[in-house]
Order: C-alpha cells, then sequence, then structure tokens
C-alpha cells in the first residue's frame, strides 16, 4: 500500500490522567473534529482505578457498594459507550479514537481494525489472541485482554480500547468485566510471565493501529 493513501492522524500521549478529565477532553476534540478543526485524533492514556459504566450497563454487574468503591477511591462513572460495566486502572493501555467515519456502516469495520491491532500487538509479543464473535473484544483463551467499547455522535467516533498490559487482574472483584460471568481476565504480562511496560506496548499497539487502520500518525 503507497504511502499516499494514508490519512493522517495525531496522538495525544497523555501520560497518567483522571477519567473524568479525560472524558471532558473527548469531548472537546469530538467536535473540533467533527467540525474539521482538527485532524483524527488518538488520545492514548493510562487511568488511576475507575469503573464505567455504558449504555447496556447493568449494576448488578458492579459487585461492590458505591460506598466500598469510594473508600477505595474507585468512582462510577456512566458514559455514552456501548457496551456493559468496565475498568480502567495502573497498568492498562487505553486509547481512544477520535475519528471522523465517512458512513454509519463504517462503525463495525471500525472495530474489528481497532480489534485486529490488538491481536497483532499480542502476537509480536507472542501472545496468540482472537476475536470473539458474541462480544467485541480480544481474547487470550478464554480471558479477556481487550476491552472495546464504541460510542459515534453524529459520524465521529469516541471512547476505545483498553489492553491490560500490566494490570492488577483482581478487578473481577470489583465488577462482571463486560458483564460476563464465565469469562476470565489476562494481560501481556501474565500470558509472557514477565513484566510488560505500557511503553513497549504502546509502541507496538501504535505500530498496528496505523497498519490496521492505514493511517500515518
Amino acid at each position: 500500500m503507497s504511502v499516499a493513501t494514508l490519512t493522517r492522524a495525531r496522538v495525544l500521549d497523555l501520560g497518567f490522567k483522571p477519567y473524568r478529565e479525560v472524558w471532558d477532553l473527548q469531548h472537546t476534540l469530538h467536535a473540533a473534529v467533527r467540525e474539521g478543526r482538527e485532524p483524527d485524533t488518538f488520545i492514548v492514556v493510562e487511568h488511576p482505578p475507575v469503573i464505567t459504566l455504558g449504555r447496556q450497563a447493568k449494576r448488578d454487574n458492579v459487585l461492590m457498594s458505591s460506598d466500598l468503591l469510594a473508600q477505595r477511591g474507585i468512582e462510577i462513572v456512566e458514559i455514552e459507550r456501548g457496551g456493559d460495566v468496565t475498568y480502567h486502572g495502573p497498568g492498562q493501555l487505553v486509547v481512544y479514537p477520535i475519528r471522523k467515519l465517512e458512513r454509519f456502516r463504517e462503525v463495525v469495520p471500525l472495530v474489528r481494525s481497532l480489534e485486529g491491532a490488538v491481536i497483532a500487538t499480542c502476537a509480536r509479543f507472542g501472545v496468540v489472541a482472537e476475536r470473539w464473535s458474541e462480544h467485541a473484544g480480544v481474547w487470550a483463551g478464554r480471558d479477556q485482554i481487550c476491552a472495546i467499547g464504541l460510542a459515534v455522535q453524529k459520524m465521529v467516533s469516541l471512547h476505545g480500547i483498553a489492553l491490560n498490559v500490566s494490570t492488577e487482574l483482581d478487578y473481577d472483584r470489583l465488577i462482571n468485566p463486560c458483564g460476563l460471568t464465565d469469562r476470565g481476565i489476562t494481560s501481556l504480562s501474565q500470558q509472557l510471565g514477565r513484566t510488560v511496560t505500557l511503553d513497549e506496548a504502546k509502541a507496538v499497539l501504535l505500530e498496528e493501529l496505523a497498519r490496521s487502520l492505514n493511517v500515518e500518525f
């Protein structure tokens, strides 16, 4: 594929930032991209512990009371993405593509491209991962290694992917991840038996996102 066919996009690497601050930024950039004032922008970030509830979320999938979560410093935020309940926390690589779509039928291909980039990233680390036809995301065996949930408003996407790199994997005591009770969770570090840093994973994931989405960062 020739470089001339690539779409230019921007990466905004925020480091470690609270969820609500980045959620507000997503909306600001969403408006700017929609109006043509900014190019497609991929936010890369790591969050302090937070639980987000998508449009289809069932509160029963949060296994701990709001008071107990608050005592642990974990906030619950209701958001506009699809899907159920998701956890974000340290050691998790989160990417939010704020991307303009030409037509609504591009939504599913966008999800598949995000999944493909994560699967290719895992493969480069030697981890076999795959899609599961019943649920968006990426899985290593029966364990989820990456959650994916998008919203598309006025033909521009927001929210995105959360890849467990070195995440503490006890958050299934807090929630049923993505509303699932019969599957587990895993991370690159757990799969490999060594600590994978966010910087290691970030470099590879951005390369694979560029390839999968046909963009140049």
